[in-house]
């Protein structure tokens, strides 16, 4: 057989992928003519499709020696070069061979991928729509060229791109996965999770393709499903980080935290370099309640890539729930310089605001109206006129906005609310951003006229679902808090819009119209400019309490007479403990001998500097006790522990506080200066008790220690103070519902007398 038979012949088995056949015969030709440019070709050939690209390099490179103007060779350089990370000579040998052969449509796509994987989108794009010019029909460019569209943000662009590339051959897998994930990125997920199918079925072993349905699947809030989808692509492919890592995020909206910790901890080992990895990892951990490996996490995260606005603010969270204000404000701020349009981070910032004790009044509306500057009013080109019927008297549509439509205060305040709802005069649409629902998402649905999730809908996408349900007050619970959908408000679907419950705050926002509260919460007469809303106050409180399932449990009798000393304990959370609050009860435990002081804390290092500032305060730390988290029950039963609850300051409890009266337990509270520290004198006045309301510090430590001298006094407030809640405009849920009904009504008839 000759040289130019025997190369034939290799050909033929290359071409059917017999590659060892090949390979030997292009070896053995090697051998007669070490000199063979086309057998040294070829074998780079087949080293780069067996994945030795350092032989690959060395092949074709002597192949180019021996034969520089081949084309083909150059390309085929290139790609060795690029599976080799070596970007700049991957470029330069497309370049060479796009010189060589200006007609050749695949090394000009070839060029566009390697300069979009060095971040040259203008220049990928032009490469790959010049390869386009060269061959019409081929769809791995138009699929490429969407990519590079997706990575500029052009999606309407890349969609219409991929959309070319099926056309032109509807099997080509890779191209029905693209055009799903810029569906996805373009909040069309229904779309993007048929196209993700579809490509699955053209290639059941793309383990890329069930990663990113599980993606999907995950933003509409299929948690079951998006697990499955991840669980497959880690079968296909067991080494495959993002798997891993994105299994845990579905995981963890169920709730599963051990189980999706050791997901991310494998996905840690799989990509050791990956900041994304660490921070979902330290949010696993932080939601745990293991703050200090949390933040650890954080650090390794923003080591890695310090510019990373969103760990910044994972981390001022962590450090919040730490009790670490400043350094957690430093860490939002951070982010937000980082990321100036940031929702999360703002809003994170003006949370943690409400909760510091230097903060004042003007100081909070500033760093509001700032938010609103900044995120808001740009949003103001959504608004269009509103159609709604204005007849002052009809049937209205209220509709309630909320991430806490599950187990959670604002879920339990709310129940009783939607239960007690004039039907035949109001209809009641509520619009659930929870990815996971429980028992309590499913009461509060039985309670609802109309029930819609908003979980894998963008912003704009709810404002124009909301604009045609034709609501007619829309009603935000959630402020500033975690996953709040306050930028929906911001595009005002709803002609009339209040914000309620999640705390007595602000938003912001000049497309917020209203602000329920209370006589307490705001006594008539204070200062209102701190608010951008107008402040309308329902008659008798801000909340409407109905204890939670497992609220029957029994109040006990008074711990003290068992134990000789007398308890004092908060159950809030740990970052409403601030320094000032850790000195008065300080000075509580110093005026009466002996008490302890039980605080709610999840184990970390926070505990130990608890103890030290009670120490620096004047308090012994010795009778200080902690408890972490418990589940609903066992945090009722922890009210049989303790004598009296202590309300922190400057943010105080609210459902905190409804739930150790309920158990017996009375609370003594500090007026604020703000509405959210005055949450105790609302719930306390409304029972008949408003003489457990400090007006400065040292009246706090002086009815704290009265109350502790006074055993009797202890005793039959707890064996009362259930029968007196219930008694009260606290648990008087109809009488509740027809003050915000009149609340509705009347701001109904103000904008439809603006209507002329």
């Amino acid at each position: 057989m000759t040289v130019r038979q025997a190369f034939k012949l290799a050909q033929q088995h290359h071409r059917f992928g017999r590659l060892a056949e090949a390979e030997a015969i292009y070896r053995q030709i090697l051998t007669e003519d070490p000199r063979h440019a086309d057998s040294l070709h070829m074998l780079g050939t087949i080293a780069g499709q067996t994945g030795r690209n350092d032989i690959a390099v060395d092949f074709i490179s002597q192949s180019i020696v021996l034969k520089p103007h081949l084309a083909e060779a150059h390309n085929d350089l290139g790609n060795a070069l690029y599976e080799n990370g070596k970007l700049d000579g991957a470029i330069s040998a497309y370049r060479q061979g796009i010189a060589l052969k200006p007609n050749f449509p695949e090394a000009c796509s070839n060029l566009g991928r390697a300069l979009r994987k060095k971040g040259q989108l203008d220049e990928a794009i032009a490469a790959y729509r010049q390869a386009i010019i060269l061959r019409p029909k081929y769809p791995e460019a138009y699929s490429n060229l969407g990519n590079a569209l997706r990575d500029q943000d052009q999606l309407d662009e890349a969609i219409t791109a991929y959309r070319q590339a099926i056309e032109l051959n509807p099997l080509l897998a890779e191209a029905h996965c693209n055009l799903a994930t810029a569906l996805t990125e373009n909040g069309q997920l229904d779309e993007a999770i048929l196209a993700y199918r579809q490509a699955i079925e053209l290639n059941p072993l793309l383990a890329e393709a069930y990663c990113n349905l599980g993606n999907a699947l995950r933003g509409k809030g299929h948690l079951n499903e998006a697990t499955a989808a991840f669980r497959q692509a880690i079968g296909l492919k067991p080494n495959f980080p993002e798997a891993h890592c994105n299994l845990g995020c579905a995981l963890q909206d169920q709730g599963q935290l051990d189980e999706a910790i050791t997901a991310y901890r494998q996905a840690v080992r799989l990509r050791p370099n990956d900041p994304e990895v660490y921070s979902n990892l330290g949010n696993a951990l932080s939601d745990k309640g293991q703050l200090d490996e949390a933040i650890s996490n954080y650090r390794q995260a923003i080591i890695l890539r310090p510019r990373y606005p969103e760990l910044h603010s994972n981390l001022g969270n962590a450090l919040k729930d730490q009790g670490l204000l400043d350094e957690a404000i430093a860490a939002y701020r951070h982010a937000i310089t980082l990321k100036p349009n940031f929702p999360e981070a703002c809003s994170n910032l003006l949370l943690a605001l409400n909760y510091h004790p230097s903060i004042d009044a003007d100081s909070l509306a500033e760093e509001h109206l700032r938010w609103n500057r900044q995120l808001a009013e740009p949003l103001r080109q959504f608004i269009q006129p509103h159609r709604n019927d204005c007849s002052p008297e009809r049937r209205l549509r209220i509709g309630y906005v909320s991430p806490d439509f599950r187990e959670h205060p604002v879920g339990r305040f709310l129940l009783p609310l939607l239960a007690q709802h004039d039907r035949r005069n109001f209809e009641i649409f509520c619009y659930s951003a929870v990815p996971a629902p429980d028992d309590l998402t499913r009461q509060l649905r039985t309670q609802a006229d109309q029930w819609y999730s908003l979980v894998g809908l963008t912003d704009q996408q709810a404002a124009e679902l909301i604009r045609q349900n034709q609501i007619d007050i829309l009603v935000d619970l959630a402020l500033h808090t975690a996953h709040n959908r306050l930028l929906i408000f911001a595009r005002k679907p709803a002609p009339v819009q209040v914000t309620y419950l999640a705390y007595a705050g602000s938003s912001g926002l000049s497309t917020m119209d209203c602000r329920l509260s209370d006589p307490y919460l705001d006594p008539p007469g204070v200062n209102e400019s701190a608010y951008s809303e107008q402040t309308i106050r329902l008659p008798h409180s801000f909340w409407c309490y109905d204890p939670p399932e497992c609220g029957d449990i029994v109040t006990t009798s008074l711990p003290a007479n068992t134990n000789n000393f007398i308890t004092f304990g908060c159950l809030n959370d740990f970052r409403k403990v601030s320094e000032p609050t850790l000195e008065t009860w300080a000075r509580l435990l110093q005026a009466v001998p002996e008490a302890q002081l039980l605080l709610h804390a999840v184990e970390g290092t926070h505990r130990q500097r608890t103890a030290d500032l009670l120490k620096k305060f004047g308090g012994d730390p010795r009778r200080l006790r902690f408890v972490g988290w418990v589940p609903l029950s066992r945090y009722l039963q922890l009210h049989q522990r303790f004598d009296i609850a202590l309300d922190p300051f400057p943010f105080g409890g609210g459902a905190t506080t409804c739930d150790a009266l309920w158990m017996g337990v009375p609370v003594v509270s500090l007026a604020g200066k703000t509405a959210v520290g005055r949450g105790g004198l609302s719930i306390l006045s409304n029972i008949g008790l408003p003489e457990l309301v400090a007006n400065t510090n040292e009246d706090y430590v002086k009815i704290a220690t009265n109350l502790a001298n006074d055993l009797p006094r202890l005793a039959h407030l707890r064996n009362t103070l259930r029968a007196r809640m219930e008694q009260s405009p606290l648990m008087d849920a109809p009488r509740f519902a027809r003050s915000i009904e009149s609340a509705y009504r009347e701001m109904w008839r103000k904008w439809c007398a603006k209507q002329g």
